[in-house]
Order: C-alpha cells, then structure tokens, then sequence
C-alpha cells in the first residue's frame, strides 16, 4: 500500500466468500487511522475479509497488520 499517512482518504471494506468472490460492503470511508481502528474492533472472523483501499492501491487487512 503505497499510501501510508494517517490522514490518507481510504475505504475499509469487507469481502463476504473472499475465497469465492462474493460480494464487499463497504464499512468506512475516510481517515486511515481512523478505518484502522475500526479494523481493528472487528471480530477475527470478520477481519478475515476485511480490505484497505487508496486511491492507488488494495491491501487484505490481515497483511497490512501482519506486515
């Protein structure tokens, strides 16, 4: 993920059946400090799917803070 400043516009969103290519609903829009904290309340399950999109990239969540 390129953009990395806390104040970067992004979308968090969760992909239902990620292994299967279901469908995403977006939880947030806005300050990536702010989706990170929201990311971070959800539960292991959900994080499973959850996604951070810039305006230049995507990455799965789980790589982000693992990362």
């Amino acid at each position: 993920m390129r953009t990395t400043y806390e104040e970067a516009t992004v979308r968090l969103y969760h992909l239902s059946d990620a292994m299967e290519g279901g469908a995403a609903e977006t939880l947030f829009y806005g300050p990536l400090a702010e989706a990170m904290r929201i990311a971070a309340a959800q539960p292991e399950e959900v994080q499973e799917g959850l996604f951070i999109a810039t305006d230049n990239d995507v990455v799965a969540w789980l790589d982000l803070i693992e990362g």
